[in-house]
């Protein structure tokens, strides 16, 4: 694994020592761009985890997400054994859990996929208004690496390739 960087170390260390393992706010010099290059290879090595803020209570954002809600940055046990600190046992309320909210164009995508016929990419943008790819990485990312969820796809003569998911 690469070295972390100096500004990488201080996010992660500010993070460990917060109850919520919140890693914002980011230093002031870090902005736009600036701040994708230092914090997107963080998510991608499993330092930090992105997930849904709580507005209610005021949890600072790291972006907006397509369907009007935000998320935050919270450090992971990975991202705590990167900096050399132990990881306190968790308690729920220790560490958020992604989740998906009622109402919303990603509880909307679950209940399709739920549905014993799944739902075709067509089907998922046609109800969702997302675009194609959109739809592909609510699957991959959001269900998938947020939530957990195991999606299985199959071809279905007529419908063309369905996705569900696994029970």
């Amino acid at each position: 694994m690469s070295k972390l960087t100096e500004t990488q170390t201080l996010i992660l260390s500010r993070a460990s020592q917060q109850a919520d393992r919140i890693a914002l706010p980011l230093p002031d010099r870090l902005r736009g761009e600036a701040a994708n290059k230092v914090i997107v290879p963080l998510i991608k090595r499993g330092l930090l985890d992105e997930v849904d803020a709580d507005l209610r209570k005021n949890e600072p954002t790291w972006r907006k997400t397509g369907d009007g809600h935000g998320t935050t940055l919270v450090i992971t046990d990975a991202g705590l054994e990167a900096i050399g600190v132990e990881a306190a046992p968790a308690t729920k309320a220790d560490q958020p859990k992604p989740k998906s909210r009622a109402g919303t164009k990603h509880a909307m995508l679950i209940e399709m996929l739920r549905a014993p016929e799944g739902a075709t990419i067509a089907e998922i943008t046609k109800a969702t208004g997302w675009l194609a790819h959109t739809a592909r990485e609510a699957m991959s990312g959001a269900l998938k690496k947020r939530l957990g969820l195991a999606i299985t796809s199959e071809k279905v003569e007529g419908r063309g390739r369905t996705y569900k998911i696994a029970s």
